[in-house]
């Protein structure tokens, strides 16, 4: 786990958005596709923050998910490729078999080093790599799934000052990867399915507001 802090000196990130937060991750396994639609689906077309999504998948075939999303979101949305800059409002999907992480300088990188917690992509892969390079403007959302993947790097992002949002047991197909997550300690908010996209919108846009 990187153990970094917010104040510690490093080279300067890119600013990717004119808001408080560059990234969104969002990260899911079993039951992630129905999750992963509710939440962007509910993204306004004028959202300002790069939004990556993270979903595991058999790694050994092509992942049909950007078509799949793109049905059901006002958004652009496309397949992360390697080198790739992040653009305000685009959705980008990591690539089966390929763990995804996010440079100090808005680019993309893709790689097939070991699997983490037996799946590639990794979630703790991608969410170690926007704390340390983005700290406070990184968000970190961790929905159904089964396994503990993310609850070590929502850990580091909740270290490096950004946010760390769960989805609840209620609506969860599967609580294991957010249950994991809770456990830590380090997750924001813990909220139904529903509320997650409008608290997503509520720290994006600046206009907290109390979600029950």
């Amino acid at each position: 786990m990187n153990n970094l802090k917010p104040d510690q000196e490093q080279n300067e990130p890119l600013k990717l958005a004119k808001t408080n937060f560059d990234l969104i991750a969002l990260a899911a396994s079993a039951g992630g596709i129905k999750a992963l639609s509710e939440v962007i689906s509910q993204l306004p077309a004028d959202f300002p923050v790069a939004v990556i999504v993270l979903q595991h998948l058999d790694r050994h075939y092509r992942s049909f998910l950007p078509e799949i999303l793109k049905r059901r979101t006002h958004l652009p949305v496309k397949q992360a490729e390697e080198g790739e800059l992040l653009q305000p409002g685009y959705i980008y999907i990591a690539p089966s078999n390929y763990h995804l992480l996010v440079n100090p300088d808005g680019k993309l990188s893709l790689n097939q080093a070991a699997l983490v917690h037996f799946v590639r992509p990794s979630a703790d892969v991608l969410f170690n790599s926007i704390a340390t390079n983005y700290q406070t403007r990184a968000i970190a959302v961790v929905l159904t799934g089964t396994g503990q993947d993310g609850s070590l790097g929502v850990q580091t992002i909740k270290n490096m000052g950004g946010i760390v949002i769960a989805q609840d047991q209620e609506t969860s197909e599967f609580f294991g990867m957010p249950k994991a997550a809770i456990a830590t300690g380090k997750v924001d908010f813990v909220l139904p399915l529903s509320k997650i996209s409008e608290m997503l919108i509520s720290l994006v846009m600046q206009k907290p507001k109390n979600i029950k």
